[in-house]
């Protein structure tokens, strides 16, 4: 488990089914003073954009957005993917949104938000994979734990469909062990609640 004192520029997550429920948990426990910028890969059908930012904005105290392109990342606020577009992270911490063919079936796609965002970030990035139905985040997150950065999974019995965190679960191992904790979501909740940002 990263220590209380591990200092974080960035927080990426993944989800599929059973989103709605994990993310609202996540967002109702974080702070008004949550200093991180947060990003999420939500696998979502085309119509969807408006929904999952209303719905996370019922529950977060702190500013949720749809990602848009050139957008410049800022801190205390959560960065909603834009459906049928990669979420990507540009060298100058801007977003950038792309339409290149699918990633493990999906577009948005988990791994490349994770793949982009752990090679600005590095050893700074915290990546998280919680329920969804398919193996997309678990390459992402393994690079995200080649690049130093840590790695939390939602614990397969606590998901509501526990596929993404098996393979996320077996892709780190296979990688580096030590940078994985596989917790419930109330703990990965107030483990989120308790981040500190890095200051350079």
């Amino acid at each position: 488990m990263p220590d209380k004192n591990t200092l974080f520029d960035a927080v990426v997550i993944g989800v599929s089914a059973g989103g709605l429920n994990a993310l609202k948990v996540l967002c109702q426990h974080l702070p008004k003073n949550f200093l991180l910028p947060i990003l999420i890969v939500q696998h979502q059908l085309q119509t969807e954009d408006d929904f999952l930012v209303q719905h996370l904005e019922k529950h977060c105290v702190i500013k949720v957005k749809l990602a848009v392109s050139t957008q410049c990342i800022e801190a205390a606020t959560v960065y909603v993917s834009a459906a049928g577009y990669h979420l990507l992270v540009e060298e100058d911490k801007c977003l950038a949104l792309s339409v290149d063919s699918p990633v493990n079936y999906s577009i948005p796609s988990i791994d490349v938000l994770f793949d982009s965002a752990s090679d600005v970030y590095g050893q700074y990035l915290l990546g998280i994979i919680l329920t969804g139905g398919s193996a997309d985040g678990s390459r992402g997150l393994a690079h995200i734990v080649e690049r130093g950065g840590h790695a939390l999974v939602q614990s397969p019995e606590d998901a509501d469909v526990d596929v993404m965190p098996i393979a996320a679960i077996k892709a780190v191992t296979a990688v580096n062990a030590a940078k994985l904790n596989v917790l419930s979501l109330a703990e990965i909740a107030i483990f989120l609640k308790e981040l500190a940002p890095h200051e350079r």
